[in-house]
């Protein structure tokens, strides 16, 4: 089997602190790098659209929302995990570009609401497909078993970690 260069780095520690368990460094250090070879073929892929990786998940929560396909920004920002600054960036970018619209809430006028607008629509519809294909290539060197049990794993330590679905209180 091959070993990945967290590998080389545990061993350096158990060879310069024998005394030591480095076993939770191998972990998050294995989550962050495995993060971050996602993040670079995601990042390629987006580009390839015109899109950064933040764009695409205002797009993609607006879609998966549901008709009207319109949510406020802070909905937007708690769904997507960003601060307030960073999703009002990313909407006046979105907004430009004709793939969100920002209207004042026919219920309540203080407040705003962000719609996918139909170019938006079909940018998203059209780029989660080979969205689903990248992260099925990043994901090939594990088994369909494999993938499996590693989200199962990262649904347990995300739950346990107090990142709880919204669902689980109904």
């Amino acid at each position: 089997m091959a070993r990945d260069r967290v590998s080389d780095y545990l061993d350096q520690w158990r060879r310069e602190r024998p005394d030591l368990d480095p076993a939770p460094m191998g972990i998050i250090g294995r989550l962050a790098r495995a993060d971050e070879v996602a993040s670079r073929a995601l990042r390629t892929y987006f580009a390839e659209h015109s899109l950064q990786r933040g764009e695409f998940d205002v797009l993609a929560t607006l879609r998966r929302s549901g008709e009207p396909f319109t949510l406020t920004p802070g909905e937007l920002a708690r769904s997507t995990m960003v601060s307030s600054a960073a999703m009002t960036n990313r909407l006046a970018n979105l907004e430009a570009r004709g793939l969100v619209d920002r209207r004042t809430d026919p219920a309540n006028r203080r407040h705003v609401l962000v719609a996918l607008t139909p170019q938006g629509r079909a940018l998203v519809d059209d780029v989660v497909a080979g969205h689903l294909d990248n992260e099925r290539r990043v994901l090939a060197p594990l088994t369909a078993e494999e993938q499996e049990q590693l989200a199962g794993l990262l649904e347990r330590f995300l739950a346990g970690s107090g990142d709880v679905s919204r669902a689980a209180g109904d």
